[in-house]
């Protein structure tokens, strides 16, 4: 009949690999097995599982070979590589982290949510006025 409705297609993980090419990005594979998928310095590993695409790690801004990750300090948002390098996040980068993040997620066809969609998010939280908090209870004065 006329109603049918056409049933949704899943694209395959090479689909969605050359969509993001299409979308303006750079995918490469990285010796760990994952692909880097970059654009205008910032970049993100992804991995194929069960047929669908998942995050190998956070994306960031590449410093070198390494994907630098947002870290806000409390007093500042800087990018931190797993090697410790760090830089410090000016306006300019965090806009184009938050306009990356979203082109990947429409080019790889996943959904855009609203609290997603309001502004760049770190990774970690590192306030130096709760030092030492997940370590348990500290030492008190007394003890």
């Amino acid at each position: 009949m006329f109603f049918r409705r056409q049933r949704p297609k899943n694209p395959t993980f090479q689909d969605r690999l050359e969509n993001l090419r299409r979308a303006g990005f750079t995918v490469a594979e990285t010796p760990a097995g994952a692909v880097r998928v970059s654009r205008d310095g910032l970049a993100i590993d992804l991995r194929e599982e069960n047929g669908q695409v998942r995050m190998a790690g956070d994306g960031g801004i590449l410093m070198g070979n390494a994907i630098g990750v947002l870290v806000d300090g409390g007093f500042q948002k800087f990018f931190r590589t797993p090697s410790g390098a760090k830089r410090p996040a000016l306006a300019q980068d965090l806009k184009a982290l938050h306009d990356f993040d979203e082109d990947l997620r429409e080019a790889l066809g996943e959904e855009s949510y609203y609290n997603e969609s309001l502004g760049t998010v770190s990774t970690y939280y590192l306030y130096d006025r709760v030092k030492d908090r997940d370590r348990g209870v500290p030492r008190r004065v007394w003890e």
